[in-house]
């Protein structure tokens, strides 16, 4: 699944196969795909992943590394009925095989994809605590911004306004449920022992909310503000607004 460089080094590829193919298990759990055409994917870890048309982004057959795998010529009874070569993987630690018979390749394509920076999310809470801080009128008029991550000796507070009379906490969470209304709830109780804040209330913000920590927020006195991300970097929205 790799071929040598001028420099001697193996290059791994990422390997897509559309092919003709049985597929047997063997291991933990016995399985066995008959002949039909499936894709067949192997990845530079060594992964090897099997997928039908249907069934979305799931394989019917899979395998994590470390793999060893083998390319075999088919036996004598797999070539009498139409195989030309067979892939054989099996897991290094468990033993588990899971072996390719081919009948026919109708795609081959292998690819460097090189490295992967990972998955970068849009709108992540710090993110949304920059923009929130901005735009610290979302709160109402009379609020200015004292700071973000005003330290406490319980962990920093998102962000800290000075309201007309007291002061605000603002917990922000992508998605809001009950840890965060709890997390925001201690902050509020340590932050009213201060009398050059008191009285602070609290607002819990986030992108949405979860009914069971809306009720909880709403019987401790804390206000919800949901969050429209995309109304937060520009664009007009009426979604932005407190409970």
């Amino acid at each position: 699944m790799g071929f040598r460089h001028d420099d001697g080094a193996i290059i791994w590829l990422v390997r897509i196969v559309v092919a003709k193919c049985q597929v047997d298990y063997q291991g933990r759990l016995t399985s066995h795909l008959p002949l039909a055409t499936r894709l067949i994917m192997r990845k530079a870890d060594g992964s090897v992943l099997i997928h039908a048309d249907g069934g979305s982004y799931k394989p019917l057959n899979w395998m994590t590394p470390p793999v060893l795998f083998q390319e075999l010529p088919p036996t004598e009874a797999q070539a009498e009925h139409g195989a030309e070569t067979v892939w054989q993987f099996e897991h290094k630690k468990t033993g588990d095989s899971l072996v390719v018979v081919v009948h026919g390749i109708y795609h081959d394509y292998s690819i460097d994809l090189g490295i992967d920076p990972g998955l970068v999310k849009d709108g992540v809470e710090a993110h949304l605590q920059e923009l929130f801080a901005e735009q610290i009128g979302l709160l109402g008029d009379g609020h200015t911004l004292v700071r973000r991550e005003y330290a406490t000796a319980i962990g920093p507070v998102d962000i800290l306004a000075r309201a007309q009379i007291g002061h605000v906490a603002v917990e922000i969470k992508r998605r809001g449920e009950i840890a965060g209304v709890e997390q925001l709830t201690r902050y509020l109780e340590l932050l009213n022992r201060d009398p050059l804040l008191a009285p602070v209330k609290g607002v819990f913000a986030a992108q949405e909310i979860k009914p069971q920590a809306r009720t909880l927020a709403t019987d401790r006195g804390i206000e919800c503000l949901v969050l429209d991300y995309q109304a937060m970097r520009g664009t007009d929205s009426e979604e932005l607004r407190l409970f």
